[in-house]
């Protein structure tokens, strides 16, 4: 089989000829249809986050290891299957569910393998989607897609599972104001989610006017071009001078996280989701004197994977997808997303 591979960051990918899994006991070996571009896969590829006063903090000290084969939002259908799998069968269409845990930890017996201590991570810590084919290590990752569109449905599994964690830790009642920071591909799906299970009023904030339309199509109530005036001020003009219940922020660097801050009301959550890096400096007597929250947010579990993968076949939410790449122009397409070239969502057809 081709994959598409890190051989070493910073470095273009590398498609390969590598020996095709062959699936045993709960394994399912799944031919990739579609496979989302997402920006942890940029960070993959650059070795790192940026973290506070230029520090670099490297994967490889998290436990990534190279050569990899990138690609966590992975749709397509099953080629061949362990003799302990039950429930599936050859040809159905699935997405799978990456965040795997150890099985052990606190995190994993809470039902939260995305917040595994030893995380295995498909596409991050063990082969992913960038490639003809990828070993699922067990059955009980995989959502059944029925008619859903595998392209559209891939960037479910991440960015969509994400935006769904997100909102729900939001927490936002009827009436409440959500501000949304990023119209990217994880802020047009919160946007969706926050219309389909919230009765909140939606507002996000971007650069962009070409993303803010789309979000605007997409139920967003009000937009704020924070390229063309002070964000915070557009959010307190829209809240009567008071500030929002909860701000989501999907780009989470080192200027939006305090103008995030600072749009929130007393009681109010600020749900820190990008991975962009930076610091921030707090007042810390206003974290009290305010009552605020501050939280983060890290893609979902299996079980939230199978509910919105179920609002999606409902057609409430649907991704964005605006550019379809061939394997071998993986690399024109995490550059096109490092250039802020993608509205909504890329994938990677092999």
């Amino acid at each position: 089989m081709k994959a598409a591979r890190i051989i070493k960051t910073k470095e273009p990918l590398k498609i390969e000829d590598i020996a095709t899994p062959k699936p045993t006991g709960e394994q399912v070996l799944v031919k990739v249809e579609s496979t989302g571009v997402c920006h942890s896969d940029l960070h993959l590829w650059e070795g790192g986050y940026a973290g506070p006063q230029g520090v670099f903090m490297k994967v490889e000290d998290r436990g990534v290891k190279f050569p990899l084969t990138p690609g966590h939002e992975v749709a397509g259908s099953i080629v061949e299957m362990g003799d302990k799998v039950t429930g599936y069968s050859k040809g159905e269409k699935v997405l799978i569910y990456p965040w795997i845990g150890d099985g052990v930890c606190p995190a994993c017996k809470a039902g939260e393998e995305n917040l595994c201590d030893a995380p295995r991570s498909l596409g991050i810590y063990q082969d992913g989607g960038y490639g003809e084919y990828t070993l699922v290590p067990s059955y009980k990752y995989l959502v059944k897609l029925g008619n859903l569109d595998t392209a559209a449905a891939a960037s479910l599994a991440c960015s969509g599972l994400t935006a769904f964690t997100a909102v729900k830790k939001a927490a936002v009642k009827d009436g409440e104001t959500l501000v949304i920071i990023g119209a990217g591909g994880l802020g047009l799906m919160a946007v969706q989610i926050g219309k389909a299970i919230t009765g909140a009023r939606i507002v996000i904030v971007d650069i962009d006017d070409k993303k803010l339309d789309e979000a605007k199509k997409l139920g967003a109530d009000i937009v704020v071009n924070s390229g063309k005036g002070d964000s915070v001020q557009g959010v307190k003009d829209a809240t009567k001078g008071l500030g929002a219940e909860a701000v989501i922020d999907f780009v989470n660097n080192a200027k939006t996280a305090p103008s995030s801050f600072n749009m929130l009301r007393k009681r109010g959550k600020l749900v820190m989701v990008g991975l962009f890096g930076g610091s921030m400096e707090l007042n810390l007597p206003l974290i009290p004197l305010r009552a605020f929250t501050l939280t983060g947010a890290y893609t979902g579990k299996y079980a939230d994977l199978v509910e919105l993968v179920e609002i999606a076949k409902k057609g409430k939410i649907q991704s964005v997808v605006s550019r379809r790449f061939k394997l071998d122009e993986v690399n024109t397409a995490l550059e096109e997303l490092k250039g802020g070239k993608i509205l909504g969502r890329a994938v990677i057809n092999p």
